[in-house]
């Protein structure tokens, strides 16, 4: 009886001490459920939204752009204009230091911003009107300009996909069409690349040595970065009901992109929260492929554009909830200072499928095979896809439907190749309303060839986007703004398909989660 008796006292002191346990590794660790699985580490190689999420994670910006998409000093003290706004002179904080125990130095930071001007539409554009970059002492940077770029913090801050994160000058003097193979950066956490799982899990650590703002608010990607938890692990749930359920159990701390239709569920629950952090929304768009036929000629673009019915394809992501979803959207998101009606009667009552096939043959569509591409692990784009398909198919289009994983397509459509070596015609895209606000970080929209445009070429709309760079006047900003539309409607980049408002959802004993997309500082367990 003795000893039953001791091990019921052990057993008792086990069963009490586990949730001591759990409570104290709850403390320290944020469990994280992302959109989709985390393929590319490098921020200076990919357009996903996932690797923005994480680069912000590892890595820090010179800027970070605030709730009015103003460029804010992030890791930069400040900046002094010179010379009628031709030389800008970028002073660091004192005491930041790169993961690996080194300063970071003004070098540093000029080689970062070579190399992802390389990559980055918005970072060509700014090495080409450079004269020089060059660090004038181990804190600060200089830029030599050859026509004045006022919003050069707001390009320095660009939020969106190829964020211009800094790195050591070993790591930026890599070649920008390959991964680095060390991930240093000097943010809040460190990767940890010998806990990554690829399609499972991936681990990120706090850094201790990390310098925040010494002052200011947490606002979007401004003001300072403090952190509360000592791991964040993020874990792939492609699965909706799994990840639903870990996040009811408490297994999970934060579910990314909550599935719409449980949405109701989740705000029933006590213990959980929904709410739309990205408040600018998903914006859905066409991508074409410009230089590959039928889709080279802007009359085949604008049958498109004009037999698209925006709410066939929220409804399709976002249900029938009005509250989460934006119809009548032009080429920029509703709701930001370069929105406008401009061109919009051709968006406002969609073609008939009768119309839409003369127009196609009208433009010389004579039924080529077309090929549109699907990731079938990305959910939304999953579903907005499908609409695609079936309204090509109903308007005589010769349709070949392929369907890949989202890392497999973000490369395909990337390259240049022709159909027969595995090329493409079109595809969708979910694209963060935040990386779409303006034309100056808008890589969707631009005519001069770039990748991410699809290879859309317009001189005449490269030359209104100059003058938009080019001033601050909010209202000559508005009036670029609309004839920026104007173009995009006849020449047709590509075709919105609307906005739909993504939930997140996560445990209620979170505070401090930030507004935008998905930050881990400022959040605490509470």
């Amino acid at each position: 009886m003795t000893t039953i008796g001791r091990r019921g006292l052990v057993l008792g002191a086990a069963a009490l001490a586990a949730p001591k346990v759990h409570a104290a590794e709850s403390a320290r660790v944020l469990r994280f459920m992302p959109q989709i699985d985390l393929a590319f580490i490098d921020p200076h190689t990919s357009t996903t939204n996932i690797t923005r999420n994480h680069g912000g994670l590892v890595f820090d910006q010179l800027y970070g752009t605030d709730s009015n998409f103003r460029g804010q000093p992030q890791m930069a003290e400040g900046h002094v204009v010179e010379a009628d706004g031709l030389t800008w002179r970028i002073k660091l904080r004192d005491g930041l230091r790169w993961h690996d125990g080194e300063p970071v130095l003004a070098r540093d930071c000029v080689a970062s911003i070579k190399r992802w001007g390389q990559r980055d539409v918005l970072g060509m554009e700014l090495l080409a009107i450079s004269n020089e970059i060059s660090a004038a002492d181990d804190r600060t940077i200089v830029f030599r300009l050859k026509r004045p770029f006022p919003m050069l913090p707001e390009a320095l801050g660009k939020p969106g996909a190829f964020m211009p994160a800094m790195m050591p000058e070993r790591l930026a003097l890599t070649d920008p069409f390959k991964p680095v193979k060390d991930l240093i950066g000097s943010g809040p956490y460190r990767f940890k690349a010998d806990e990554r799982m690829q399609g499972v899990r991936n681990v990120y650590e706090r850094f201790e040595a990390y310098v925040p703002r010494p002052n200011g608010t947490p606002d979007r990607g401004a003001g300072p970065k403090i952190t509360h938890f000592d791991r964040v692990i993020w874990t792939t749930m492609p699965d909706v009901g799994t990840a639903f359920a870990a996040l009811q159990k408490g297994e999970q701390d934060w579910w990314e992109y909550a599935a719409h239709d449980l949405v109701p569920a989740i705000k029933r629950d006590p213990k959980l929260r929904a709410e739309v952090l990205e408040t600018e929304g998903e914006f859905k768009l066409v991508r074409f492929n410009h230089l590959i036929p039928p889709f080279n000629r802007p009359e085949m673009r604008r049958v498109i554009l004009q037999a698209v019915d925006q709410s066939d394809f929220v409804n399709a992501v976002a249900g029938i909830d009005s509250g989460l979803q934006r119809t009548g959207v032009g080429f920029f998101p509703p709701g930001v200072p370069a929105a406008n009606d401009a061109g919009m009667d051709r968006l406002r009552t969609p073609m008939t499928e009768a119309a839409a096939k003369a127009a196609l043959a009208a433009a010389g569509y004579r039924g080529e095979r077309i090929v549109q591409v699907s990731p079938g692990d990305y959910p939304n784009v999953k579903a907005a896809s499908e609409v695609l398909a079936d309204l090509l198919k109903r308007i005589g289009i010769n349709l070949d439907y392929q369907t890949t994983d989202w890392a497999t397509m973000t490369t395909r459509v990337s390259k240049k190749d022709p159909i027969e070596a595995g090329g493409f015609h079109i595809h969708m895209l979910s694209i963060p309303g935040l990386a779409l606000f303006s034309p100056l970080v808008n890589s969707r929209l631009r005519g001069n060839d770039t990748v991410e445009a699809g290879w859309y070429h317009s001189d005449k709309y490269e030359d209104i986007r100059r003058s938009w760079v080019s001033t601050t006047d909010p209202a000559e900003q508005n009036k670029f703004a609309r004839a920026i539309q104007l173009e995009a409607m006849e020449t047709v980049p590509f075709v919105p398909c609307g906005v739909t408002m993504q939930p997140s959802a996560w445990r209620s004993d979170l505070t401090g989660i930030l507004p935008g997309v998905a930050k881990f500082w400022n959040v605490r367990r509470g």
